[in-house]
């Protein structure tokens, strides 16, 4: 299919391939036993990819659940100037990702079907978003911004509050106690609306300080768990980093990271997760997975991710293939579907 038809600047598609590395080399769709999802994903931080033309290769990929972050104190108004602004936006994104999914059938290209999965709801009807102020923004969670999030929470798409949390990186210029208050604010909006949080939780670069998720973990157990679920965002340690958000019952979501060659201690956190406890994401357009690496990272991308992450807890022998993918699936429709 000529790539003139999505719109695409890359060559895909062309000869039959979703997916090609920086090369140009056809890199095969991994196998799912499962829906995918991909639960977060930001659309409005593309620069090379459309964001109805990703949608559309989403779903190509077996992808039915996308989770949309967006950000009322920066994304509105930097992008959008307003929350209604921004939800219009999506709306067109999502229109125009099935107009190009019709024209792909035209043309034989459908999405994957899955056994066991019966009546499933195309993917353009389950793009979700979840809304909610990013540490980076944190000094910024001012009474406008909060009306902005509560007209972005009121949207019959939003499925949570995030990615909220706190960022102790090199990038951060906020101290400590700024992003802990506007942590705690927006759990409590999480409470009062009965929705789970996406949580966005940075150390700083020294490999042996943890004090962001032993912050994290501290506030939760004080603030008390959201009663509709966490999610530990984009998480990139090992095992024992992991253990006390496990014990609280946050979700753990596990990218593209989890694919890197010197990423054992995220592959082993991965092995050690519960079950119950798995999801899969892209936090595209960072972190393309392997064997992308290097490329725009896109929603469709997080087949490598759960490949990845099914394959690792099958060769340790916690669970087949079939039970992880199958996992991935349920958790992420049980808590943001």
């Amino acid at each position: 299919m000529p790539s003139a038809l999505l719109g695409l600047d890359a060559l895909t598609l062309e000869d039959g391939h979703l997916f090609h590395d920086r090369k140009g080399r056809p890199r095969e769709l991994p196998p799912a036993s499962a829906p995918l999802a991909d639960t977060h994903g930001h659309l409005t931080s593309f620069t090379r990819h459309d964001p109805s033309v990703a949608i559309c290769r989403a779903a190509l990929a077996g992808v039915r659940l996308l989770v949309v972050p967006v950000d009322p104190v920066d994304e509105v108004p930097r992008l959008f100037p307003s929350a209604a602004a921004y939800l219009s936006w999506i709306d067109e994104q999502v229109e125009r990702a099935a107009e190009r999914l019709e024209e792909c059938a035209r043309h034989g290209l459908v999405p994957p079907e899955y056994a066991g999965y019966p009546d499933l709801p195309p993917l353009v009807e389950r793009v979700r978003i979840v809304a909610g102020a990013h540490p980076y923004g944190a000094a910024r969670l001012d009474k406008a911004a909060l009306a902005c999030l509560e007209e972005l929470l009121a949207s019959p798409r939003c499925v949570g509050v995030g990615e909220i949390g706190l960022d102790f990186g090199p990038y951060n210029e906020l101290p400590a106690d700024v992003q802990e208050t506007a942590f705690r604010r927006q759990l409590a909006v999480a409470r009062e609306h009965g929705l789970p949080v996406e949580l966005h939780i940075r150390d700083s670069q020294d490999p042996d300080d943890h004090s962001a998720h032993e912050l994290a973990a501290r506030v939760l157990a004080e603030e008390g768990m959201p009663s509709a679920g966490c999610d530990l965002h984009c998480f990139t340690d090992g095992p024992e980093v992991m253990a006390p958000f496990v014990e609280l019952g946050c979700h753990i979501a596990f990218g593209g990271a989890s694919t890197f060659k010197r990423s054992d201690d995220i592959r082993e956190a991965a092995a050690a997760c519960p079950e119950g406890l798995l999801l899969s994401e892209t936090d595209c357009p960072y972190m393309a997975p392997v064997p992308l690496r290097g490329e725009e990272c896109e929603p469709a991308m997080v087949a490598f991710s759960a490949a990845c992450v099914a394959a690792v807890r099958e060769d340790v022998g916690v669970a087949m293939r079939d039970q992880t993918y199958a996992a991935l699936w349920e958790n992420a429709c049980q808590l943001l579907g």
